[in-house]
């Protein structure tokens, strides 16, 4: 049996023009215009699930989708970083920065390794192949990024070479713990 999952990065938020670790805010009144102008481009599917965060909630909110909650697609724990600039980071601490960005199971700041969130995001995608059929998930850009590092079986480091814009769409299929990974599709209406 073939999944399809069908993940959608959020539209673009305050953290993201400010380089900010997320603090779980709103949209940018720019992401609500182009993810309401993307309503109705996505094709149907049997299960819509959004990460828990503020801004994936109401990018799914602006696509006019129906999704209920998936708190294992939450964005990384940032722990005592959350809501900082990373060149506010970096000036305090940056040898942590250095570690965060070149070790995998770096987690000094209190919240979550990348390999951890990897991990996280693996069991989701090998939970969800078991279930079948089409999937759609509005997630936070490191969840994609994590996600196609599991699907491809990469090592954890290749995660910080994938680029994911807003309001893409990054498509999986497969079946037998094999996945197609299709990158960074453009989320509009034709």
């Amino acid at each position: 049996m073939t999944t399809r999952v069908m993940l959608v990065s959020a539209a673009a938020g305050q953290a993201q023009r400010e380089v900010r670790f997320d603090d779980d805010g709103p949209l940018s009144e720019a992401g609500r215009r182009r993810a309401r102008a993307a309503a109705g481009a996505l094709p149907p599917v049997e299960r819509s699930v959004v990460s828990p965060s503020v801004r994936c909630r109401h990018t799914a909110e602006e696509l006019g989708l129906a999704v209920r909650s998936a708190p294992e697609l939450a964005g990384c724990a940032m722990g005592a970083w959350r809501g900082r600039t990373l060149a506010e980071v970096a000036d305090d601490d940056p040898a942590a920065v250095s570690a965060w960005l070149s070790d995998p199971d770096f987690a000094a700041h209190g919240g979550e390794s990348l390999r951890q969130l990897c991990a996280r995001i693996g069991g989701w995608l090998a939970r969800t192949a078991g279930d079948g059929g089409r999937v759609l998930a509005v997630v936070e850009p490191d969840v994609v990024r994590a996600a196609a590092v599991c699907a491809l079986r990469v090592p954890e480091e290749a995660f910080w070479r994938l680029d994911v814009p807003p309001l893409t769409v990054t498509e999986l299929s497969g079946r037998d713990g094999r996945w197609n990974l299709g990158l960074g599709k453009t989320l509009d209406r034709r």
